[in-house]
């Protein structure tokens, strides 16, 4: 695990992860990590057509985050400089269960196994979730052709895994903080005081980490 910031940021499509990875780095100077979308030439017939376009899709998803997170950890973990992520390489596994039959997840776990073994892990992560509502008003708001035929049916099955994802990464990483944000009654974007809230909570978890530090010099 990394002896400076690394965050990670995460939750259902179109709930403000990259708008408050942004946020964060402008905040704090740390360095910024994006996940690769709308460079994925599957997505758009995967949204269109899940099964047919699946395993096409998460198989991209994890080779490209899989060289970001090589090369965060060469030019910037390594070398003790902060980064915030707008993703955790782990969601991969979240849309695999969830889009790939049997046969075809099997060979994704394996394969994600391999190159995720020796990944570098945030030590901290925020989890932003709120009802389908709010996640399809945004996606809306941000008007992605991309996304427009994405089924609510879907968005909401993935919100779903989310909460059962973050609640199990929750009790394997007891020593990982989790800042859980609630988007239906926070709005970073828009109110200033709610960002204030979220960077307060991420400076006390950096001062656990800094004291951290501390102890096992």
């Amino acid at each position: 695990m990394p002896t400076v910031p690394f965050i990670a940021i995460e939750g259902p499509i179109g709930i403000g992860k990259t708008s408050l990875a942004h946020k964060l780095s402008a905040q704090f100077n740390f360095h910024l990590l994006k996940e690769i979308v709308e460079e994925n030439p599957f997505l758009g017939k995967f949204y269109d057509d899940i099964e047919e376009w699946s395993f096409q899709t998460e198989m991209f998803f994890l080779c490209n985050r899989f060289k970001q997170l090589e090369d965060i950890q060469q030019k910037y973990l390594s070398w003790n400089k902060a980064v915030v992520a707008d993703y955790h390489i782990s969601k991969n596994m979240i849309f695999a269960r969830r889009t790939l039959p049997a046969d075809k997840f099997d060979k994704y776990e394996q394969i994600y196994h391999i190159l995720t073994k020796d990944m570098p892990v945030p030590n901290m992560m925020i989890y932003l979730h709120a009802s389908l509502d709010t996640i399809l008003n945004r996606i809306q708001q941000r008007g992605r052709d991309i996304e427009q035929n994405i089924k609510s049916s879907y968005l909401a099955q993935l919100a779903d895994d989310y909460e059962a994802y973050m609640n199990e990464f929750e009790m394997l990483h007891p020593d990982i903080p989790v800042i859980r944000i609630n988007g239906d009654e926070m709005d970073f974007v828009n109110y200033q005081d709610d960002l204030d809230t979220i960077i307060r909570q991420v400076q006390q978890q950096q001062e656990v980490l800094i004291q951290k530090r501390g102890t096992n010099l």
